[in-house]
This record gives C-alpha cells, sequence and structure tokens, in this order.
C-alpha cells in the first residue's frame, strides 16, 4: 500500500511505517521512553529526508505518550510536580533547540548534527545502561538504596521542594535543568528525550524507580507538543501524512508496552535498552562514513 508524503516528497509502504509506529508504541510504554531515538534513524534508513524525520518523529512520541501517561497515572506512577517543572524546562530548552535548528540548516550541516548527536548520546547511554544492567543480574553491582540517591551536585544546588511521590527533597533547579537539556535534543533530534531522561532520573536526581517511567512520558508528552509548534511554525518539516501513520500503531502499542512494564524485570528491561540503543547507534556511526551512489542530487525549485 504506497501513500505519497507531500513534505518528504516521497512514497511509501504504509503497513511498513504503522508497523514502526507501533513498536515505538511499545517502546514507549514500556520503557518510559518516547521512542523517538528508534524512530527518526529507522525513517532516515527507510529514505525519509533527517529534518522531515526529526521533526515528524517528535510530532509522533506525542501521541505515543498519551496513552502511556494515562495508563502509568491511573496506577500513581506521576509524579505530577516533579514533571510540571521538567516540562517548564522542556519549553526553554525546545526554543533554543530551534534556534540551532535553523542555524545548522541555513548552513547545509543540519544532517550530519543530527547524526553526531545520536551517535554521541546514545552510543554513551547505551553502554553505561548495558554495564549497570550486566553488574545487576550478575549481583556484583549494588542494589541498595543508596545508588538511587541524587547527586552530590544536586544537593549543592539553592533552593530545596519537596516531590512527595519521588520521594525527594531537592532544588527545582535540577529538573529544570535536565528538562531543558531533553527539551533542545528533541528539537534537534525528533526524539522524545527519554533514552536520556530515564537515566538522569534515576541516577542523577535519584527519583523512587516506581514513578520514573510515568513521570518521563509525562514530561515527553508536553515537551514534544511545543516542539511540534515550534517546527511547524519554523521549519515547516512536519510530514501529517507521516505523522498519521506512525500514530495508527503507536497509541495501541503503548497501552501493551505499558502492561508489559509492570510484569517485566526492570533490570533486564534496560538491558534490552541498552542493546537496542547501541546497535541504533552502530548503524547511525557508519552512516557518517557512507559515501552514497550519487554525491549530487538536483532537485526541482
Amino acid at each position: 500500500m504506497d501513500v505519497y508524503l507531500p513534505i518528504a516528497n516521497l512514497s511509501v509502504n504504509g503497513l511498513w511505517i504503522v508497523a514502526l509506529g507501533a513498536i515505538t508504541g511499545v517502546l514507549s510504554g514500556l520503557f518510559g521512553v518516547g521512542g523517538g531515538f528508534l524512530t527518526t534513524p529507522l525513517l532516515i534508513f527507510y529514505g525519509i529526508p533527517p529534518t522531515v524525520a526529526a521533526a515528524s518523529a517528535s510530532t509522533q512520541v506525542t501521541g505515543a505518550s498519551v496513552t502511556g501517561v494515562l495508563a502509568h497515572g491511573g496506577r500513581g506512577g506521576v509524579d505530577y510536580r516533579m514533571g510540571a517543572v521538567m516540562v517548564g524546562g522542556g519549553i526553554i530548552g525546545s526554543g533554543f533547540g530551534a534556534l540551532l535548528f535553523r542555524f545548522f540548516r541555513s548552513i547545509g550541516q543540519i544532517d550530519v548534527v543530527i547524526n553526531a548527536l545520536y551517535v554521541i548520546l546514545l552510543g554513551g547511554i547505551g553502554l553505561l545502561m548495558a554495564r549497570e544492567s550486566v553488574q545487576t543480574l550478575r549481583g556484583t553491582g549494588s542494589t541498595q538504596a543508596p545508588r538511587r540517591r541524587h547527586h552530590p551536585l544536586v544537593a549543592s544546588l539553592p533552593l530545596r521542594w519537596r516531590f512527595y511521590r519521588s520521594g525527594l527533597y531537592i532544588s527545582p533547579l535540577a529538573p529544570l535543568i535536565v528538562g531543558m537539556v531533553v527539551g533542545m535534543l528533541t528539537m534537534l533530534m525528533g526524539v522524545g528525550g527519554g533514552f536520556i531522561l530515564v537515566p538522569a532520573m534515576l541516577y542523577i536526581l535519584g527519583m523512587s524507580a516506581n514513578v520514573v517511567v510515568g513521570t518521563s512520558l509525562y514530561n515527553i508528552l508536553f515537551v514534544t507538543m511545543a516542539t511540534t509548534m515550534m517546527h511547524s511554525l519554523t521549519t515547516k518539516a512536519v510530514d501529517i501524512v507521516l505523522v498519521f501513520l506512525l500514530l495508527l500503531g503507536s497509541v495501541t502499542g503503548a497501552q501493551l508496552g505499558s502492561k508489559m512494564a509492570v510484569k517485566a524485570k526492570p533490570e533486564l528491561l534496560r538491558l534490552i535498552l541498552a542493546a537496542i540503543v547501541l546497535v541504533i547507534a552502530f548503524n547511525m556511526f557508519l552512516r557518517l562514513f557512507y559515501r552514497p551512489d550519487e554525491i549530487y542530487t538536483v532537485t526541482p525549485l
């Protein structure tokens, strides 16, 4: 079933795009990530221009996150106060990201920047998550509560708020800064930011594990809404047909993933996520050195 994408200016197999959306939805509910870290590279591998892939993926992540937030919120797995602070930072960060996106696009380097960011961030985070998960599964890593305490730098920040559901008494500046970084990356890479947000919430902020996934999805939901609006007004790279196809699969997939997350072993889930992240990072690394058959192309104005 071929479908024409007006912004990407090419035809795609609609069923394949729907299946990709379903995979993204499962990851969203299962791991607390928006799934954009997987959607954007796979769309690029399929032949979608990186700018359109990044802008459309961030839009699709919004829809995938809605059902995930509802599912986790119904079980009390969302710290709304922590999420609100992160959303504020995410909106500020997405504004800075929009300026960077336009700059790199104007000098013709946005494709390289997107690929390089994926290699650096996914590779580093994937290795850290894999090491921690393997140590925990083998019983060599510490599984005691102190490992979940917030980072010393967080403790040194001024002002302190109580985040009851997360079990924290820390400065709101810490989640605000984390939200800003995630918002900037969401704008540049078309990701929900969960692959950075979840480890940051666990190992930097020291949040309780039972609210990390739901709070991550809550933040992703509102930040991707903001980045979608900014992409629509500035880059104009959102392909609504592509987004619709992705959403068809992702909404159902998110519900399935949230149910699987309740029964699965957390350490094993993190190891699986780390493996997926490393595979994607390796493929993006190879693309940085790939030489296309046609070095130059001519497109009509």
